[in-house]
């Protein structure tokens, strides 16, 4: 499969995709630091703005089969102003369908917030799924949560699939057999997996169950011993009850895990998660986002990117597992079509 990832951030497909021996062929990006992470691991070319594109890059780097992006979530967001479509964030979104019309991939997947299913009345949503459409895509969506796919946080997106002419193929990707017989668990039941799963990360191998949260190497600020309690390990909200401090400041299950206030406690003390942490959270290698940058060495690398980098990514588990649902569903139409070759032979 040869794919193209627009809105690349810090490389998540390439992390997710690897494994199933993909090839990407170009990428676009315009943060100065994530284009950084993913000229060290990966070295792919970037076109830079997709709002530049044109039809003599798209010809210069030969045709794809796929294209993957996660555009500004912002405009969707309901912790933002929900601008939708009339935010200029949030008509990358149009964008990223004028590209599907000019490069005409087979596959398209597209990820964002959940609010972007509520934002405007729904209108917004509808109209992309709406120009999906006109362009000759099938397509279906879902919202899958991070923490069913290995790593220990909560982390809700909305993912669209789209397969060019054929809506059942699309469909297959994001609905599994099992995931329509119904009998979901209970909000509880489903509150206390998530608790007991917590650190059993896709990239992480301990027999500590907390073992994404004891990440002890960072500058030499944070303690030596283990973690015991975990109290915050998600992207929507922690999964323990709040907590108060000893200086009486009570840690809400608001906002997001790379935000001061989302923390782990160890005996009494509270902290900041660290980027180590932050990366196995999402599913990266330790320290991928450990780079030289602006004329400093990898173990000079300032957090502050490093946080807003990995919050913005898409867990690499979950687009992993599409991925891999792509490829199955491809596999079994190339199977029939040969099938029905023998036959009508």
């Amino acid at each position: 499969m040869r794919y193209a990832s627009v809105c690349d951030g810090i490389g998540a497909v390439h992390c997710a995709w690897k494994p199933l021996g993909w090839e990407c062929a170009w990428t676009s990006e315009i943060d100065k630091f994530p284009i950084a992470v993913v000229e060290r691991h990966w070295g792919f070319p970037n076109l830079g703005d997709m709002t530049e594109i044109d039809r003599e890059m798209l010809d210069e780097h030969g045709p794809i089969e796929l294209l993957v992006g996660g555009t500004p979530c912002q405009s969707f967001s309901v912790a933002g102003l929900r601008g939708g479509l009339d935010d200029d964030r949030g008509n990358l979104a149009l964008r990223f369908m004028q590209l599907c019309a000019e490069s005409r991939p087979t596959w398209v997947v597209w990820e964002n917030v959940p609010g972007v299913l509520s934002v405007d009345g729904g209108r917004a949503f509808g109209s992309i799924l709406g120009a999906l459409e006109e362009l000759g895509y099938g397509w279906a969506y879902r919202t899958l949560d991070a923490q069913w796919f290995g790593v220990a946080q909560r982390r809700r997106r909305v993912f669209v699939v789209g397969c060019l002419g054929d809506w059942r193929r699309a469909a297959a990707v994001l609905f599994e057999q099992q995931s329509v017989c119904g009998d979901p668990p209970t909000r509880e039941a489903a509150r206390e997996r998530a608790s007991a799963d917590a650190g059993r990360g896709a990239q992480v191998a301990s027999h500590d169950p907390a073992c994404c949260l004891t990440a002890r190497e960072h500058k030499g600020a944070l303690p030596e011993a283990d973690l015991s309690t975990v109290v915050a390990h998600t992207s929507d909200g922690v999964v323990a009850d709040p907590i108060t401090t000893a200086e009486g400041k009570t840690w809400t299950n608001e906002g997001n895990m790379f935000r001061l206030r989302n923390c782990v406690q160890q005996a009494m003390a509270v902290r900041r998660l660290t980027p180590r942490e932050c990366e196995r959270l999402q599913g990266f290698p330790d320290d991928y986002t450990l780079i030289p940058w602006r004329k400093k060495a990898a173990e000079d690398c300032p957090d502050g990117p490093r946080y807003r980098a990995l919050g913005n990514s898409m867990a690499v588990p979950v687009m992993h597992w599409i991925g891999r649902r792509i490829q199955l569903v491809d596999e079994m139409a190339s199977e029939e079509t040969t099938s029905t070759t023998r036959r009508s032979q």
